[in-house]
């Protein structure tokens, strides 16, 4: 069991190939300040290497978008730092107009999609209360 949680909380509504998306940008900003998370390599039995993976699951959630505002307000609260994915991005089509865009919005009027944050195990928990496992 792991002392700590990966958790990403999609909007309910949004469509496949949206929330596979969403959840593989979430899940980078995560990762990238926390080298930690991510394991050794892999080798295959022919010697070929692979990258290395994450070393702990990802568990998946869905809400409707007041419960997504609800949870984003939480970590702001207990300053547990999150990666979010806004509405509007899915209308840019580069890293400096999701950031400008990104910018456009404060936590009050922010059309969440998702949200993903990594830590410890109960703290994620009680963030992530009210979300339900993402079918």
């Amino acid at each position: 069991m792991f002392d700590t949680k990966i958790a990403i909380v999609l909007r309910e509504d949004l469509a496949a190939w949206q929330a596979l998306n969403v959840t593989a940008f979430l899940t980078s900003g995560v990762v990238g300040p926390s080298g930690s998370l991510i394991g050794d390599p892999y080798v295959d039995r022919a010697g070929n290497h692979y990258h290395a993976l994450l070393r702990q699951p990802v568990i998946v959630l869905s809400a409707d978008g007041p419960m997504l505002s609800k949870i984003h307000g939480r970590t702001l609260t207990r300053e547990v730092p999150c990666a979010l994915y806004l509405e509007e991005m899915f209308k840019t089509g580069h890293d400096a107009a999701n950031r400008a865009v990104f910018a456009e919005y404060g936590p009050e009027d922010a059309r969440i999609v998702g949200i993903a944050l990594h830590a410890d195990r109960k703290v994620v928990d009680k963030i992530t209360r009210g979300a339900r496992m993402h079918e």
